[in-house]
C-alpha cells in the first residue's frame, strides 16, 4: 500500500493506492469521498473539499525511474506534487509477498492437522 498525505488549508487529503489489488481510496479529513479501481499507469480522482472547491488527485507511473506520482490540484491549479520511490514500492512488493506466502503456509498447516 503507497500512502499520499498532504495538508491543504483546512483540510488533510489522502491517497492510498494498493500495488497488489488495484483498489485506490481518497480520503479528506479521514472520510472516504472517493473510491476506484485501477490496474493502469494512471488514474484520476475529482472529489469536492469541504469548503466546496474541486480538488483532483492524478496518480501515475513514470516508466524511466519507477516512482510512483501524486499530483494535487486545488481549482484546476497544481498545488503539488509527492514522489514515492522505487525503494518504497519495491518494499511494499516484498513485504505483500511474505504476507501471502506466510498465510499459505499457514493454511496448508491448518489443512494437513486437520
Amino acid at each position: 500500500m503507497v500512502t499520499f498525505k498532504y495538508d491543504l488549508n483546512q483540510d488533510e487529503v489522502e491517497l492510498q493506492a494498493s500495488n497488489w489489488s488495484g483498489l485506490e481510496q481518497v480520503f479528506v479529513n479521514g472520510k472516504r469521498v472517493s473510491r476506484k479501481l485501477n490496474f493502469g499507469q494512471n488514474s484520476e480522482h475529482q472529489v469536492h473539499l469541504n469548503d466546496g472547491k474541486p480538488c483532483r488527485f492524478q496518480l501515475l507511473i513514470d516508466p524511466t525511474s519507477e516512482e510512483m506520482i501524486c499530483r494535487i490540484y486545488k481549482s484546476n491549479s497544481l498545488i503539488t506534487s509527492i514522489n514515492q520511490g522505487k525503494e518504497n514500492l519495491s518494499q511494499s512488493r516484498k513485504l505483500l509477498q511474505n504476507l501471502v506466502i506466510f498465510t499459505t503456509l499457514a493454511s496448508l498447516i491448518l489443512l494437513l492437522l486437520n
